[in-house]
């Protein structure tokens, strides 16, 4: 049976970076954020519970989700992120899931997700990473990479659990400062998965 691992990290960690290398290792990626978007547009449950709690404006004349709409809300109220996860996410699993059983040849296949623990994804899946970068090198790269201001960024962090509290969780560490090679990191895991495949593949 195929492996299902979750792969996470506070924003600016560079989990994408990591999840770049798997690909080159012919694992299969699912991408839940963007999945995510996806369906806020696309499936009617979604549409009509956020409709319900922020109103019609939270979608475009077009019928398009109206982002900037959504991303002023949340900035603004604490709890606007959490009734958010709480509709979108149960659905993100599902789709998950749904897409997984393609896949049931390989070893393992990987769910990149940026609140993976927060909003409790991890027990649905075998295995989690983790990817860890100091605090000031996160701010630094999404300041080069988005435009964002520090102000911003560091509300975004906020909003996330601190590696301390993930770490518990997470089954495998990357360590992402800029000094550890990643590589090594991946392959090592990568390894350690298919042979956890090939020894227990067959009775999963």
């Amino acid at each position: 049976m195929t492996q299902r691992i979750g792969i996470t990290g506070g924003i600016g960690s560079g989990k994408s970076t990591i999840c770049q290398i798997f690909k080159l290792l012919h694992i299969p990626i699912y991408n839940a954020d963007m999945r995510a978007k996806l369906l806020m547009e696309s499936n009617p449950e979604i549409r009509e519970a956020l409709i319900i709690r922020f109103g019609a404006t939270i979608y475009l004349p077009s019928g398009g989700l109206n982002k900037a709409a959504l991303a002023n809300i949340i900035f603004n109220d604490t709890n606007a992120l959490a009734i958010v996860n709480a509709i979108v996410h149960p659905r993100v699993d599902e789709d998950f899931s749904k897409w997984a059983l393609q896949y049931e040849p390989y070893a393992y296949v990987i769910k990149e997700a940026a609140i993976l623990f927060e909003n409790g994804g991890y027990k649905h899946l075998d295995a989690n990473i983790l990817v860890t970068a100091p605090v000031a090198l996160r701010i630094a790269r999404c300041l080069r990479r988005d435009g964002s201001s520090a102000e911003a960024v560091e509300k975004r962090i906020a909003n996330q659990w601190d590696d301390a509290r993930k770490i518990t969780l997470a089954q495998y560490i990357i360590t992402n400062d800029n000094n550890t090679p990643l590589i090594p990191q991946v392959l090592q895991i990568h390894e350690t998965l298919n042979l956890t495949h090939t020894r227990y593949g067959k009775i999963c």
